[in-house]
């Protein structure tokens, strides 16, 4: 049997991952800048470690030369969502680049098609090219996509069944199938008031970009030797601040932009 070089076959697989988290990040930081809702709220990834993959070869009956050609899920990124309609705008997203930077292979709904265990997600499987020192390959990504309320039951789930390999005591079987259905129960209670939480923090993320351009201006104010106007620029703000009035706080800001534009101060990143 050819020896297999791990470190050599797996480097390709960690680089897809590595750049599918920066692009997934990219989304959301986009949405965030924008002030919108961003469909995703974290960003995970993994590349199966060798006992992972050997332990899977042998459940299917794959020799492991053949491990790289028919292990899909070697490769893996998982997206969390707040809400279950995020899940779909997510799917979309992804179709949306299918054909661009990444070639959708299959897709499999696991929310409205629930796994007799109680197991909700949403799968896309993606073959993504990366291009390497060796030159470019096609890595197969396994992409999870699901609420926080169904990756922490997916999470539990996956430990208990690690924990009794696969054979879980029915009254242990029964009590994960019922929390999934009571996790899935959250989600939709949740998606009842999802333009409200929307708005809310819609809100609060305008708030925190305003409060952050306020201190960049007092700070470069400062730069320049506005030192005796600092104390009053610091004490305006805390009261506005406290008092909450987004409007005020938005004046007050264009008053020290119109100054830090006045005296010609270049921002600082």
């Amino acid at each position: 049997m050819s020896i297999i070089n791990w470190r050599e076959e797996l480097f390709p697989y960690k680089q897809a991952t590595d750049e599918l988290y920066i692009k997934f990040n990219s989304i959301k930081k986009e949405y965030i800048d924008l002030e919108q809702h961003s469909p995703i709220e974290l960003v995970q990834t993994r590349v199966k470690s060798i006992a992972s993959i050997i332990d899977k070869s042998n459940k299917r009956d794959i020799h492991l030369t053949k491990v790289f050609e028919k292990l899909e899920d070697i490769a893996g990124v998982r997206i969390i969502c707040k809400f279950v309609e995020d899940i779909y705008k997510v799917v979309q997203l992804i179709r949306d680049r299918d054909g661009k930077d990444l070639t959708i292979k299959e897709e499999e709904d696991y929310i409205n098609n629930t796994k007799s265990s109680g197991y909700r997600s949403y799968h896309i499987t993606i073959k993504y090219k990366v291009i390497t020192a060796t030159g470019a390959k096609e890595i197969p990504c396994e992409i999870q996509i699901r609420t926080m309320a169904m990756n922490f039951w997916a999470t539990i789930e996956h430990s208990l069944r690690y924990k009794y390999n696969g054979n879980m005591p029915t009254h242990l079987r029964e009590k994960i199938e019922a929390c999934a259905e009571a996790s899935f129960k959250l989600d939709t209670e949740m998606g009842t008031i999802r333009e409200e939480i929307i708005e809310t923090q819609k809100v609060i993320q305008i708030k925190e970009n305003l409060v952050y351009e306020i201190l960049k201006n007092i700070q470069n104010l400062y730069y320049i030797g506005k030192i005796e106007e600092m104390n009053e620029f610091n004490k305006e703000f805390i009261d506005l601040y406290q008092e909450g009035d987004i409007e005020k706080l938005n004046k007050f800001n264009n008053k020290l932009h119109t100054m830090a534009t006045l005296y010609k101060v270049s921002y600082i990143g």
